[in-house]
């Protein structure tokens, strides 16, 4: 047993299923398509999946490693990308955003018992990435790199092309989400 600030205790399994879901997180990263300023990766299932399979506790800890990694120079965000300088990337806000990701689909992991279950957590956790993620896009492209892009542009190159694979992978992640929830391996 491992005690973390003197208030959470977490056990040799916890910690094993925090890092294999900060592992999950930053492999698939690495299977990126571009399609501008933020890459389509497989990322958004797995912090989706993370929350349904550890709660809120576990899946916001495998988050919080896999962004410590990234931000002490690890090159596990997407494009190879890591250290400080991330932070200034237009697709950092989303990777903000799978902290919120991880404790909203977290709750399911209690409550949610059916996949339209799963599927409502994680569909309200992809809206709250998506404020997050957009937010921060619009910040880095029109404050610090002055593009002065239009909201509608934003919503371009950073919503729409992102919503069928998303709702691909919100399904995959509620229907595994489910599957191990029911078999308790997880």
């Amino acid at each position: 047993m491992l005690t973390i600030g003197g208030f959470m205790k977490l056990s040799v399994k916890d910690l094993s299923r925090i890092s294999i879901f900060a592992a999950l997180t930053a492999a698939s990263a690495f299977l990126s398509i571009p399609v501008g300023p933020v890459p389509i990766t497989l990322q958004s299932m797995f912090v989706l999946l993370a929350g349904f399979v550890l709660g809120v506790k576990g899946a916001v800890l495998s988050q919080v490693v896999y962004l410590a990694l990234g931000l002490i120079g690890l090159p596990v965000f997407s494009n190879f990308n890591g250290g400080l300088q991330s932070i200034f990337l237009p697709s950092f806000g989303f990777l903000l955003g799978f902290l919120a990701v991880a404790a909203i689909s977290g709750l399911a992991h209690k409550k949610a018992n059916t996949i339209v279950g799963f599927m409502v957590y994680g569909l309200f956790a992809s809206v709250v990435l998506y404020s997050i993620g957009l937010s921060y896009m619009t910040f880095i492209l029109n404050i610090v790199m002055k593009s002065g892009l239009s909201f509608s542009t934003i919503l371009k190159i950073g919503l729409l092309a992102f919503i069928p694979g998303d709702i691909l992978k919100l399904f995959a992640a509620s229907f595994i989400g489910l599957r191990l929830k029911k078999s308790n391996l997880f």
